[in-house]
This record gives structure tokens, sequence and C-alpha cells, in this order.
């Protein structure tokens, strides 16, 4: 009838969501040949773009072309192509750069592995450990320019998500707060700026604690800071108000986790607090990021994201209790809890 508007059919719907794979493999290769900061100097053709970045014209004039249908890059007059707010977001140099994100997302071991998928839900075993005959950490250390992607991911995460923290829980009524696995320490580096009282222990192994000394001597805090070297399953530090363990639970089996859980419980005292920084998940099907992250979880991990109920049944086998959540401006929540 005229003046309908016409709408897309569920199977038009799904088609979008399929071909979402192909998208991110060119956001990926995008972002890998480093197009975003050849445009930060200006707008270019596909030729001068394809010369900056020894690639093919024809095949970068497609990738762009096809980019452009989705706001990423922006094609003027003369088939030239310019940067869009979600293109700078590639450049290497940009302050929210999302640069190491996408290549860590698209990086052909981590696209091998999604390809897996099938397999981890079909056993419930990772798919990365079938594919690379050992865990993810393990791998980590043996394989140094994916160890290294790894890493400036997750302080891109970190860097984003530290601030909606530090805004929604207050810090300021513990004096001694342990990061359990706290990498090279930026959140608890941040933490003790805003609390000038607390002094802090970062935890975690050796390789990942060498590069903590810079962090913290940045962030003004090292004479406030103790660092140790060590697996937590062996042990924790004794001694702290606050127990933080930031991201920590997910990448282990249940098992694993309800371990790291007890060498917490094992050092914390009666009026200690525990802390843990997760993806909460809700409980009815409202979209959540975590619910898709959990399968990344699955494939690599064993681990998993939990339900606020989940974490709680978690904690109790642990010796802790549950006592609130505390949601964040971002997509973490902060779990508190105490000894039961």
């Amino acid at each position: 009838m005229p003046g309908d508007v016409e709408t897309q059919s569920p199977t038009d719907d799904l088609m979008e969501m399929v071909v979402g794979g192909c998208t991110a493999q060119a956001i990926y290769t995008a972002a890998k040949l480093g197009i975003a900061d050849v445009l930060a100097e200006g707008p270019r053709t596909a030729e001068e773009i394809a010369a900056k970045v020894e690639a093919d014209p024809d095949g970068v004039y497609r990738l762009l072309r096809a980019l452009t249908t989705r706001a990423i890059f922006a094609e003027e007059p003369g088939k030239r192509f310019t940067l869009t707010p979600m293109a700078d977001a590639l450049r290497s140099d940009a302050p929210n750069s999302v640069r190491a994100l996408v290549l860590m997302a698209g990086h052909p071991i981590t696209w091998e592995t999604w390809g897996r998928l099938t397999h981890s839900v079909v056993t419930g075993e990772p798919a990365f450990w079938k594919l690379r005959g050992m865990r993810v950490f393990e791998y980590l250390a043996r394989d140094e320019e994916y160890a290294d992607l790894f890493n400036q991911a997750m302080t891109f995460s970190s860097s984003i998500e530290i601030p909606t923290i530090l805004e929604a829980y207050d810090f300021s009524r513990f004096r001694t707060i342990v990061d359990v696995g706290g990498g090279q320490g930026r959140l608890l580096a941040a933490i003790l700026q805003a609390t000038p009282d607390a002094n802090g222990v970062l935890l975690d192994i050796e390789s990942v604690t060498a590069s903590a000394p810079p962090v913290l001597a940045e962030a003004g805090v090292a004479d406030r800071c103790t660092i140790h070297s060590g697996s937590f399953f062996d042990a924790v530090p004794t001694g702290g108000d606050a127990y933080i363990l930031k991201h920590v639970l997910h990448d282990w089996p249940e098992d694993k986790a309800v371990d790291i859980l007890r060498s917490v419980r094992a050092s914390i005292g009666e009026n200690g607090e525990l802390l843990l920084v997760a993806l909460v998940l809700p409980d009815d099907n409202s979209p959540h990021l975590g619910k898709v992250v959990d399968l990344d979880l699955l494939l690599e991990f064993g681990g998993r994201h939990r339900t606020a109920e989940e974490y709680r049944r978690l904690l109790a086998t642990a010796g802790f209790a549950l006592r609130r959540v505390v949601p964040t401006a971002g997509a973490a929540s902060v779990v508190e809890a105490v000894p039961a």
C-alpha cells in the first residue's frame, strides 16, 4: 500500500548477521595495513593508499568501498577516502585507539579458534587447547608476537574500563589493597592515586610483574606498592583489607576458579573484603556484551562469565558470601563479597 515502509524480512536480518564475520575481517585487514594512519594525513585515493601500505590498489578500493557501507571510512568525490569517527579509532596513535583489540580479534590464531566453535559446543572443551596442544597462557609464553598483541589488547581494555570502576566504587575505606593477578598494576596504580592514604600489594607471575615498576613509577605510587611475584594458586599475600581480582576467574574452569578463591580465602582476614571486577550477566535475555565474549572464554580458556546467582554459588563454595553487585558505566561490575 502507498505509504507503507518496507522492512527487512527475518531472512534478511539473519543474513546481515552472517556477513558480520566478513565485516570483522575487513576491519582487521584495514587495521593490519595501517590504512587509518595513512588517512590521518588527509583524503587519499585507493592508489595512493596502496602505495603507502604496499598493497594492490584494486583490493584496497574494494576493501574500503565495503567498509564505507558500515560508516568505517567515507568516500568523497573523485574516489578519495577519508576517516570517519569509527575509522579514526583504528589509528595507532588515537587517544582511544582500538587497533590492538581489532588486531587481536582478527588474528589468524583467534580466527582459526573461532572456526572450531562447534567442537567446543559439542564437547564443552576449549578448541584452543585441541588446536595448540596447550592452554592459552602456556602458548603466550612461547609466542612472543601473539603475547605482545594480547598484552596490548588487555592494556587498551583496562584503559577504558578503569575510569568507570573508580567512578562507581569507593576504595577510600581500605588501607591495604591486594591486587591478585593484577598484571602490570594499572588498576592498582589508579586506585592508589585516588586513595593517597592506602598502600598496595601487586601479585602476578614474574614474567608479568617484571613490567610493573615503570607503570607504578609513572603513576607516582611506587613507594606505596609492594610487588610479589608468584602464582595465585600457590599463595596470596596476607594483611590486606581488600583483595581485588579483575577479570581473573573467568579465564579458568570451575574447579580452578574455586582453587583461586580458596587461595584468597586462606589469606584474607575475617574483616577483609573480596572485590571481583567482572562482567556479570543478566538473568534474562537482554543483550549484554558478556554473552558473546562468554563464547570466546569457552573456546580459548575453558572459563565462563556468570550471573549474580552463579557468582553467589561459586563464592559460597570457596567460603565467601556475596554482599552486593555494583554496576559501572561500562560492561563490568564490582562483585563485593566477604568471608562467610
